[in-house]
């Protein structure tokens, strides 16, 4: 096998390369992957490479394979997409995901990479980590037969949860963002959109993931009485105001975390990572999720595109990553 892959390292916040790096020999139970494809996740990732992750959040915000640490020199990603080369039988030839960062190849535990469907393309499966927060979250909110909700924020993350939630029945969802360009999103999606101003209020539940203030207090105002507002967004180091006054208190509104570090209680025991990844992966098979994806460029680009992707000039959602033979 190859014994020199090459990597992509955060050398200091806003400036990236790419490394080479010495793979080991796989051990029993271990598995070479050849990477396919990986994602960049706009929020997360796009915080780490401006080292805007707090310093009470080092350990909280480690990926399962980084090296290095905040804010940098750091490795850091977790949605790739490879080809078993090395490893057990049952594994050989086939494409799996693993919470990797951005590697041309890597030695892992087999029990570290999930197998792909075979109804699920290697190009859309960049999505799994994408789609296994939203089912994480969907399993926070745990919405009602017949529920009004909205998700405010249609990024990569809140267009995600819209289509996981707009399958349960009986329910309305909206999709509310300021950037109306985002109504095709929604569309492919099969999600009523709306901008912030036209959004339907009397809420039951509201997921918020703008990441702003602004959306947050939107998301507030949206909601019915007893209404509930779970809060996907991540500020990393930024203080945010949250409008607790006014009706807050009379209306008896509800703000609830949801973070996909940890599999929500509502499930007890009787779900794990692995199912929730395993059922992420097969949700990926409807391909209305490729709207998902807005942009490509090939691994040896990151350098050069990971800052426009910081810095928005780069809009889109999921921006994807494709590797050489």
């Amino acid at each position: 096998m190859e014994r020199v892959a090459r990597a992509f390292w955060l050398r200091s916040p806003g400036h990236g390369e790419i490394r080479e790096v010495a793979l080991p020999e796989p051990a029993d139970g271990e598995v070479v992957v050849r990477t396919l494809y990986s994602g960049v996740s706009r929020g997360t990732e796009t915080l780490v490479f401006r080292g805007e992750v707090p310093e009470s959040q080092h350990s909280a915000m480690r990926a399962p394979f980084q090296e290095g640490t905040f804010p940098a020199p750091v490795k850091y990603g977790y949605l790739s997409v490879g080809e078993v080369e090395r490893g057990p039988r049952e594994l050989l030839g086939r494409t799996v995901f693993c919470l990797y960062p951005h590697q041309t190849r890597y030695v892992v535990p087999a029990s570290a990479v999930t197998v792909v469907p075979e109804n699920v393309p290697a190009a859309r499966a960049v999505l799994a980590g994408t789609v296994e927060t939203a089912v994480n979250a969907a399993w926070d909110a745990a919405p009602l037969l017949g529920d009004r909700i909205a998700v405010v924020g249609a990024g990569m993350v809140g267009a995600s949860v819209a289509a996981v939630l707009a399958r349960y029945p009986a329910v309305r969802v909206q999709l509310v963002d300021a950037d109306p360009a985002r109504a095709g999103v929604a569309a492919a999606l099969g999600v009523e959109f709306a901008l912030p101003e036209d959004a339907a209020d009397g809420c039951d539940l509201v997921v918020h993931a703008s990441a702003t203030e602004a959306g947050l207090a939107r998301s507030l105002e949206l909601l019915a009485p007893e209404g509930t507002v779970v809060e996907l967004s991540w500020y990393g180091d930024r203080r945010i105001s949250l409008p607790l006054g006014e009706a807050f208190h009379s209306r008896r509104l509800t703000v609830r975390s949801s973070q996909v570090g940890t599999v929500s209680p509502n499930r007890g025991p009787r779900r794990g990572y692995a199912d929730r990844l395993a059922l992420a992966l097969e949700l990926l098979a409807d391909s209305s999720f490729d709207a998902l994806v807005s942009g490509e460029c090939a691994f040896e680009e990151l350098p050069r595109v990971l800052p426009g992707l910081a810095s928005g000039e780069l809009p889109g959602l999921c921006h994807r990553v494709l590797y050489g033979p």
